[in-house]
């Protein structure tokens, strides 16, 4: 059952525990977070359950790479509650991976791939400890997962952006996390890497992985996601797409200027620029297709 403008209750000091099952891999109760005292999430509340998919949309400057960095621990909340898998997400770090949208990345860093792919054993590493050869194993494994392990020795500015995409995904997943947080995965990716990137989600899916993804690709979202959170600094509606997904949501997602374009039998989504974009989520224009 989609559920729309879900507020908190009153009553309500912290995030619900279920106690007679597993708990969610990620329940957010009433989150505010910001920069520089400005708002860029308003009272969230939403339950992730493990082993489920679940996109994040919304148009620029909505919060979603807020909201991922606010369960990384990245950004520390103003007011809510976060937990992982019932604890809180500050201790359960080495339980996440975390795909970075491209831009956040400095490509002309010279590191390789296997580099690249070996930051993400980091979190189990700590200080002063150098990487063993199950770490470096578990790198190639990623690399090996994600098709990128025959360039492992490659610079990663050398790379094409969908290879970059692919590195980023491997640094995430050497981890072997529970829980995998992917920002803006499928921008600018041509359809066989798409296609590719979803086989490895219900790969990940299958094996028990909880996915949290933010997209502008309505149709991945339709597809692969169990759930979508519509997201304008507040929620504005959560649950199956079939029932969150129609022109009333989106368009009170995407403000008064969204444009539906049909075409060849899919809907284009385009947001018109009518406010200065904020340094939250740096996006196209475009922001997704429904089949």
């Amino acid at each position: 059952m989609a559920i729309k403008k879900q507020p908190l209750v009153e009553e309500q000091t912290g995030p619900v525990i279920n106690t007679n099952g597993p708990p969610p891999a990620v329940d957010i109760s009433g989150l505010w977070a910001g920069y520089n005292r400005l708002p860029a999430l308003e009272e969230v509340t939403f339950q992730v359950g493990q082993q489920e998919v679940v996109g994040i949309i919304g148009p620029n400057g909505s919060g979603k790479s807020t909201l991922m960095k606010s369960i990384l621990g990245l950004v520390k909340p103003w007011r809510g509650d976060i937990l992982v898998f019932g604890q809180p997400s500050s201790q359960q770090r080495k339980q996440v991976g975390y795909m970075p949208q491209i831009e956040d990345v400095e490509w002309d860093f010279p590191v390789t791939v296997d580099d690249v792919a070996l930051m993400g054993r980091y979190a189990r590493l700590g200080l002063l400890r150098h990487p063993s050869s199950e770490d470096r194993e578990a790198a190639h494994a990623a690399l090996q997962r994600v098709g990128m392990y025959q360039h492992r020795h490659r610079l990663i500015g050398e790379l094409s952006g969908g290879q970059r995409r692919r590195v980023l995904l491997a640094r995430a997943l050497a981890n072997n996390p529970r829980l995998l947080l992917m920002d803006e995965p499928m921008a600018g990716l041509d359809a066989t890497v798409q296609h590719r990137l979803l086989d490895i989600m219900d790969d990940l899916r299958a094996e028990g992985t909880t996915i949290l993804l933010s997209t502008h690709d309505l149709s991945c979202v339709s597809t692969c996601a169990a759930k979508v959170v519509c997201l304008n600094r507040r929620l504005v509606a959560f649950g199956p797409p079939a029932e969150v997904l129609t022109e009333t949501v989106l368009n009170e997602t995407f403000g008064t200027h969204l444009l539906l374009v049909h075409m060849d039998g899919q809907a284009y989504a385009y947001q018109h620029h009518t406010h200065p974009s904020s340094s939250d989520d740096k996006l196209d224009d475009k922001v997704g297709r429904n089949r």
